[in-house]
């Protein structure tokens, strides 16, 4: 019994470190900055200048916001732009394209921090636009072909509620308190998550597991510690992932070389929890799941043989 209690204090002491000394500093900054650009109408702009160039590979103008939340906030924030789609008249179609491209991206709340541990910024943003167009073409045009392509009513188009007079420093500070909000409801499941790893690791599964597929991982450069991360990342989210990877490099377990190895892999909503936040947009959202996984699955292989050969 009080082994079992070490661990959760252990845990929950790694989580909350993780979550007020690394991500909340991370997303306040971020969440300030994306609050700033979408009162000024930047968002909004980079929206109608992007749409013509995404339109062909299934993404619809709107669907350009789910792009940049992914990729600077967070793998929860494209839930706003896909519940706008679930009601205005999206097809399904197009809903389908523009959630495999969000399941194959990164996300913005795993990827800044992990800077911190040597992940490489460039590379990472590069590979999620090619593999999220990939998986966004693949479900458009074969995988979900056969949902419908147009609806009657025709589509809102993307509008920006009129900002009040405000003063930046109100702004940033608003957009600051949701970061402290993301930061603070990803404690409950970082602990969970770790205590569940470190679990494993007491009872040596992860060991076992680990020295079982050590030699095929070995193969393209990944030690068997890697198996942890991973497992996690599948098991409980990118999130957690980011915390067990952190600790890893931390204790010199595991490489900057590893973790940009892996990180075409792992880093990415297409996991549990990733996929059960994401279809709450909607019905129609969740209706398409099916064939967006697939496109999904798809661009995180491209992703992840892209960076395999980058960083050999």
């Amino acid at each position: 019994m009080e082994k079992i209690v070490n661990i959760i204090l252990q845990s929950g002491k790694s989580a909350i470190e993780l979550a007020l000394f690394v991500l909340l500093p991370i997303m306040v900054v971020m969440m300030a900055l994306m609050k700033l650009l979408e009162v000024k109408g930047a968002l909004s702009f980079t929206a109608r200048l992007l749409s013509p160039v995404l339109k062909p590979f299934g993404i619809p103008g709107i669907g350009v916001f789910a792009v940049l939340q992914s990729l600077l906030v967070s793998f929860a924030a494209p839930v706003s732009t896909l519940s706008i789609m679930e009601h205005d008249g999206t097809s399904r179609r197009r809903i389908a394209a523009t959630l495999a491209m969000v399941l194959t991206m990164s996300q913005a709340n795993v990827v800044f921090p992990m800077l911190a541990v040597g992940l490489n910024l460039w590379v990472i943003l590069g590979t999620s636009i090619i593999g999220g167009v990939i998986a966004s073409t693949l479900t458009y045009y074969c995988f979900a072909r056969h949902k419908d392509h147009e609806v009657n009513k025709p589509t809102r188009e993307i509008t920006q509620p009129a900002a009040k007079a405000r003063d930046v420093l109100g702004i940033l500070v608003e957009g600051g308190q949701e970061g402290v909000k993301i930061a603070l409801k990803s404690i409950p499941i970082l602990i969970l998550a770790i205590f569940l790893v470190n679990s494993l690791k007491a009872t040596e599964i992860i060991s076992f597991v680990a020295g079982g597929l050590s030699p095929y991982l070995n193969k393209i450069g990944l030690s068997g510690i890697t198996v942890l991360p991973i497992a996690t990342k599948f098991l409980a989210g990118g999130t957690a992932m980011m915390g067990v990877s952190v600790d890893l490099v931390k204790e010199g377990a595991m490489t900057p070389l590893e973790v940009n190895r892996m990180a075409g892999l792992a880093i990415n909503p297409l996991d549990l929890v990733g996929i059960a936040v994401l279809i709450s947009a909607g019905p129609r959202v969740a209706s398409v799941i099916r064939p967006a996984m697939m496109g999904a699955v798809v661009g995180v292989l491209v992703r992840f043989v892209l960076h395999l050969i980058i960083f050999r």
